[in-house]
């Protein structure tokens, strides 16, 4: 058996092999382009031979990206870990450098292989509904700092536009803004005129709504001065020059993302979870996946999740903390679908504000009864049923029985 640490970067790869007797075979720097990776192939092979890949265990700090890609493509037994775990194995002394880390990785391979997971990659439909959803709350993000930027713009001289519209990252409070981007332009417009605006950007009432404005900007009004009203003005019709198209790209992922959701054979699985929705449902499929062997039980998918908690004890200090190594989209999704369920799941408000009245803080008992939800939806997942709430309730109060 052979151990390959690569150490991975946006330029080059250092990539040290080890055998069984932790004893250097070979080291290789390859550049970050077609060449090397053709080099670190060919590197591979000269030690295990084409015929012996599954031998060579390769052990990288990262599960994604080019370098990822072509080892999977080319056969070679890819083991991902994380950064803390090659740590404990640093000297003293600190020292670190791409050979070095390269090193490290082989080491961290060699002794703890058996506790690493080979990655496997997701089916087609899992990756690509992955990177859709991942790709699409970037774009929220984008939205999110963009509607802040421009919140904080109208506090500077305009309030009252906040004031107008329930939402400003909707269209019609955009295409508003843009025509009447400071409180003169529209105290100057009439209602018929406002009306015309709403209309094309499709408002649902716009004739009420044009009525309700008019009445609202001509009470008195805080006023700024020429010079920040010029100034702000500006700002704000660049930040809704960005917002209204984000807007479109969201919506087309949206659409992107029903339509490949809906083509997977689990999405009635995670479709039958209660609040899921269009949003929750598809990102909890593409994070779980689709492959019934990757996970030992429940619990491995609690610890992928970050939900289960983590013991800290030494001496007479002892304390339970949250989990910081996680799929982070995994946990975002599953603590936002566990506090929906409260507003529709009778036993999750109960759990929930039990844990609230235990004295936890609200984040914490989210995060705890996305733990239960976790278990649920691993039975549901693994067995290939739709969610029951009636099923639920059974079996928890044949665990309270059992327990008692």
């Amino acid at each position: 058996m052979w151990y390959a640490g690569i150490d991975w970067a946006d330029q080059h790869h250092d990539i040290v092999v080890l055998n069984d007797q932790a004893k250097i075979v070979k080291s290789i720097r390859v550049q970050h382009n077609a060449q090397g990776m053709e080099q670190l192939d060919a590197f591979l092979q000269q030690i295990s031979g084409p015929a012996n890949k599954e031998q060579m265990a390769c052990i990288i700090e990262t599960n994604q990206g080019l370098l990822i890609s072509m080892l999977l493509e080319k056969g070679w037994p890819v083991y991902p870990v994380n950064p803390r775990t090659v740590d404990r194995h640093r000297s003293p002394s600190g020292a670190k450098t791409d050979h070095i880390d390269a090193y490290l990785l082989a080491r961290t391979g060699r002794a703890d292989l058996v506790d690493l997971h080979q990655l496997v990659p997701d089916s087609q439909t899992i990756a690509e509904l992955k990177q859709l959803t991942r790709d699409q709350d970037s774009l929220v993000q984008m939205q999110t700092r963009l509607v802040n930027q421009l919140t904080a713009c109208l506090k500077a001289y305009y309030p009252i536009a906040l004031d107008l519209f329930c939402k400003l990252q909707q269209r019609s409070s955009l295409l508003f803004l843009q025509k009447y981007p400071t409180l003169q332009a529209v105290q100057a417009a009439t209602v018929e005129q406002i009306t015309d605006g709403l209309r094309q950007a499709r408002h649902p009432n716009p004739k009420a709504k044009a009525n309700e404005i008019v009445q609202m900007v001509h009470q008195p009004q805080l006023v700024a001065d020429a010079v920040t009203t010029r100034t702000k003005s500006r700002l704000l019709l660049a930040l809704v020059a960005q917002l209204l198209p984000l807007l479109e790209q969201i919506a087309a992922y949206e659409k992107e993302i029903e339509t490949l959701f809906l083509t997977h054979p689990d999405h009635q699985i995670f479709e039958s979870l209660p609040r899921a929705g269009k949003r929750l449902a598809p990102r909890l499929l593409a994070e779980i996946g689709d492959d019934r062997k990757r996970y030992r039980d429940a619990s491995s998918l609690q610890a992928l999740a970050g939900t289960s908690p983590v013991q800290f004890a030494s001496g007479k200090y002892a304390k339970v903390h949250r989990r910081l190594g996680c799929v982070k989209p995994l946990r975002n999704a599953l603590q936002q679908f566990a506090w929906q369920t409260t507003h529709c799941e009778p036993w999750a408000l109960d759990y929930y504000q039990r844990k609230r009245d235990e004295g936890k803080s609200h984040t914490v008992a989210v995060r705890a009864l996305a733990n239960v939800w976790v278990r649920i939806i691993f039975a549901m997942w693994y067995h290939r049923t739709t969610y029951e709430r009636a099923t639920f309730q059974q079996a928890q109060r044949q665990h309270a029985s059992r327990a008692a």
